[in-house]
């Protein structure tokens, strides 16, 4: 098990709470984080951008008004986009930044932001062309020295792109989008490195982000729906539970990321978190995906 001590096994996604998404109240907010923690979902994930920079903040607030919930939770967050918003008019165009600079700046305001004095994860958001592992290294370094974060990772790096940081300061994270539906990290490597370096993969999209309900004449969503039915049959679950098992079975142990707005599809995530599906039910799902049998 390569669990972090400190992370829930599911992460309650933050992204449309706020302004891109349903526009929690401050209220609102803070009944949401507090069934989260009732419930044993203690991670939340952010990013700097969310909410065209305005969801840390919003997150800040609720926990204002009961500060006794941080000492609860591990919080993450992502930099190193810019993007063109009106709150950001330095901003000339949509960018990558992961200089030392901002990545420090960029942490400080996401301190401000959640009224507290640590992060617990900090991510790089994308690959950055111009980036450089030793620069990257310095930020990471500055701040976990002066206790403004615990651990590090980065979002949607490619392996040799890990690699490369890795080589200069520990990789403790991935977050990748990977699901039913997205099944390029089972062949590109991304999870045979997790499992070699003790990486920590996160699943942003765990469920394909509605697609497979979306289309469901689709000859592949078909498919996929009609294995995952099968299954859950069997377990007395719904096909979401089954569908994130497929995600929780992987050796990897990968920890999904829940972009949603309903405490109770959170609840029903942790209840299949400790399901482990059978070998030749997992590769239903796999042949259901990709319409063939393994060779």
């Amino acid at each position: 098990m390569n669990y972090s001590s400190h992370i829930s096994p599911v992460i309650a996604g933050c992204m449309k709470w706020g302004q891109w998404g349903s526009k929690f109240s401050t209220a609102e907010y803070l009944q949401m984080i507090e069934e989260c923690l009732a419930n044993d979902i203690t991670t939340f994930d952010h990013a700097d951008i969310y909410g065209d920079y305005t969801t840390e903040e919003e997150f800040g607030a609720a926990l204002k008004k009961n500060p006794s919930l941080r000492s609860k939770m591990q919080i993450i967050t992502k930099c190193g986009i810019k993007r063109l918003t009106a709150n950001r008019p330095q901003h000339t165009i949509q960018s990558y930044d992961t200089s030392k600079e901002h990545i420090i700046n960029s942490l400080e305001k996401s301190l401000k932001d959640f009224n507290t004095d640590y992060i617990d994860i900090l991510l790089i958001h994308r690959p950055d062309p111009l980036m450089h592992p030793d620069e990257i290294a310095e930020a990471f370094t500055h701040l976990k020295t002066q206790g403004k974060v615990l651990e590090f990772g980065v979002s949607n790096f490619t392996p040799r792109q890990v690699e490369m940081i890795h080589s200069r300061f520990r990789v403790k994270y991935n977050q990748i989008e990977v699901s039913v539906i997205q099944m390029e990290p089972f062949h590109n490597g991304q999870l045979d490195q997790c499992i070699q370096h003790n990486i920590i993969p996160m699943a942003w999209s765990p469920l394909g982000a509605g697609k497979l309900l979306s289309d469901i004449e689709e000859v592949r969503n078909k498919r996929i729906l009609a294995a995952a039915q099968f299954i859950a049959d069997k377990y007395d679950l719904n096909i979401d539970q089954i569908l994130l098992a497929f995600l929780f079975t992987h050796p990897a142990i990968i920890i999904p990321v829940l972009g949603t707005t309903k405490i109770n599809r959170l609840k029903k995530a942790m209840e299949a978190s400790s399901l482990k599906l059978e070998r030749e039910e997992w590769f239903m799902l796999w042949r259901a995906s990709t319409g063939h049998e393994v060779p």
